[in-house]
């Protein structure tokens, strides 16, 4: 596990990564976290001991991120996400977790961009009319989370989310809007999970 500040575009991001073999996984995380979620819920210890690849990357539209500058703009945070898949992994096309905003970043990234697979934690924004327009032409396997006592994205979004992706959408009752924190052992078995049917394709 390396923790370090890499130079990504004009912006100074934190990140924590692993360069093995396989597919990695990248991990986009909410408005008001930053990458040591992941680490602190044991997911980045976890995916150490499963020898998996991952990045996990402070983004410049976080408020408390250790990215400078800020930036809310996504087409810079697109910018940046893919300049640092580039630098650590070549071409390869990433399993892309992302919470929240995260999950917004993540579903630009996935319109344009080639990613093997998709993990949206309760996403916002994400039936915006630019994004709905090209889900029919975005073939990915897609896996979306939400808790039954979100307050920030709905049901109804997130069914219709999954109807356009042809996701499989889970329910973690009781659990709100970042749901993985409610159930982290339960989030860490269902990321897993589904990496490994993504190398069974």
């Amino acid at each position: 596990m390396i923790e370090e500040p890499l130079n990504l575009s004009h912006y100074r991001c934190r990140c924590i990564y692993s360069r093995r073999q396989g597919l990695p996984i990248v991990f986009l995380h909410g408005y008001n976290y930053t990458s040591h979620v992941w680490r602190d819920i044991g997911l980045l210890q976890r995916l150490e001991e499963e020898k998996i690849p991952y990045l996990a990357l402070d983004m410049p539209y976080g408020a408390r991120s250790m990215c400078s500058p800020k930036t809310g703009d996504p087409e810079e945070n697109i910018e940046i996400l893919a300049t640092a898949i580039k630098g650590l992994y070549g071409g390869a096309a990433p399993l892309l977790v992302g919470a929240s905003l995260g999950g917004y970043i993540a579903l630009r990234y996935a319109v344009r961009r080639p990613v093997s697979g998709l993990l949206l934690i309760a996403p916002v924004k994400a039936l915006e009319e630019e994004l709905v327009s090209r889900y029919d032409d975005m073939v990915v396997p897609a896996m979306i989370i939400w808790g039954s006592k979100d307050r920030v994205v709905s049901r109804e979004e997130m069914v219709r989310l999954a109807e356009h992706l042809d996701a499989r959408l889970i329910i973690y009752e009781g659990a709100r809007h970042a749901a993985y924190l409610d159930y982290p052992e339960r989030f860490m078995n269902d990321l897993v999970a589904f990496y490994r049917a993504l190398h069974l394709r």
